[in-house]
């Protein structure tokens, strides 16, 4: 079969591999779950990984199947498979178990290990081919009625997790009910996140670099959420206009952005961090005794938030089923650039290079 791979360490080293079919024997004690698939998404860490920013090759191998974002449908199951059947869509889970209590209990998105192990990213191959096979603890049933925007459950987990984690943290004020949350990035996280907290019943800005109108902004606005320019109106000052803000999701990578968020905050607020910068940049003009003196004074916590595990990806669909009787259409709205088949990597990485304006670039492997 055709896979989609880079040599990790390798810049610029995508290209197509021949792999062999996998089969529902490839896991044992009868759990194995073949996969045909159907779309794969791809975004920065592909890129990134690419570019020989990060990333290592499975036990055995040179290269590494990339891609982390599935979605596909069953075509096999082995014998002691239950709950899924042959002709189930699904998506999958992207890290699996190390060696910590925290892989132990499924919760592999917590782990403590040094070396951790992601489907695409680091030590396992990716879904970036025409089949895989996996266990069915990490399979995830997606209805039929959500086929078209199954390939979005993966980022979505992320968001659901990032809010889950700052209700984690808030339990400690044993009544905590936010009513205005702030969105910072308006690119894939930050529009499944703001689509999340409306779902949620809060008011939420949603603030990024652009000047509206774009098709960012537009899709912000049809969740009946605020998008505001920080060129127009920096982040401390919307914080003053639209907040305080109890709930703040960071989805910009960007160091500076994250003081900002941190300055920004309300009294008893939580912000969730899901961003990651490469850089090793060292920030100049941070007001760290002014942001220590409201993270103290102010009882706020900051909390940093990364990959997902089942429950997320479980949440992500009933946040879909919701959003589709809620927003009709608007989920479809984000997969902007279709790459036909895994012959076009090239133009995958172009588009994940060039289009910036791009919210969501997929690769339609199979139908």
């Amino acid at each position: 079969m055709k896979a989609v791979a880079v040599y990790p360490g390798k810049p610029n080293s995508i290209h197509l591999e021949e792999l062999p079919k996998p089969s529902v024997d490839n896991v044992p004690n009868g759990r194995g779950v073949l996969v045909k698939v159907i779309r794969v998404g791809v975004d920065g860490t592909d890129k990134e990984i690419n570019a020989a920013e990060y990333g290592a090759a499975p036990p055995g191998y040179d290269f590494m199947v990339t891609g982390h974002e599935s979605f596909g449908r069953v075509e096999a199951v082995g014998p002691n498979v239950q709950g899924l059947a042959v002709g189930d869509y699904v998506t999958a889970t992207v890290r699996r178990p190390g060696s910590s209590i925290y892989d132990l209990i499924g919760t592999n998105d917590m782990t403590t290990d040094a070396t951790y192990y992601e489907r695409g990213i680091n030590l396992l191959h990716g879904y970036l081919a025409e089949y895989y096979v996996d266990d069915q603890e990490y399979i995830i049933k997606v209805p039929a009625s959500l086929s078209k925007v199954g390939v979005l459950l993966e980022p979505t987990s992320i968001v659901e997790k990032a809010i889950e984690q700052a209700y984690e943290c808030q339990r400690r004020l044993k009544v905590w009910r936010p009513t205005r949350a702030a969105v910072v990035g308006a690119g894939t996280l930050g529009l499944l996140a703001t689509m999340a907290l409306r779902l949620r019943g809060l008011e939420v800005t949603t603030l990024a670099r652009t000047p509206p109108p774009t098709t960012h902004s537009q899709l912000v606005e049809a969740l009946g959420a605020r998008y505001q320019s920080t060129r127009e109106l920096p982040l401390l000052q919307a914080a003053e206009k639209y907040g305080p803000f109890d709930l703040m999701v960071e989805a910009t990578g960007a160091s500076s952005v994250v003081f900002e968020a941190m300055e920004a905050l309300g009294r008893d607020g939580a912000l969730v961090m899901t961003g990651i910068s490469g850089g090793n940049r060292a920030l100049d003009g941070v007001a760290g005794d002014r942001i220590l003196l409201g993270f103290v004074l102010g009882n706020k916590v900051a909390v940093g938030s990364v990959n997902a595990n089942r429950t997320h990806f479980e949440r992500g669909v009933l946040d879909f089923a919701m959003a589709e009787a809620t927003y009709p259409g608007w989920l479809e709205r984000l997969l902007t650039h279709p790459v036909q088949g895994l012959d076009n990597y090239a133009e995958m990485i172009r588009l994940l290079t060039e289009e910036h304006d791009a919210i969501k670039v997929y690769v339609e492997v199979g139908t």
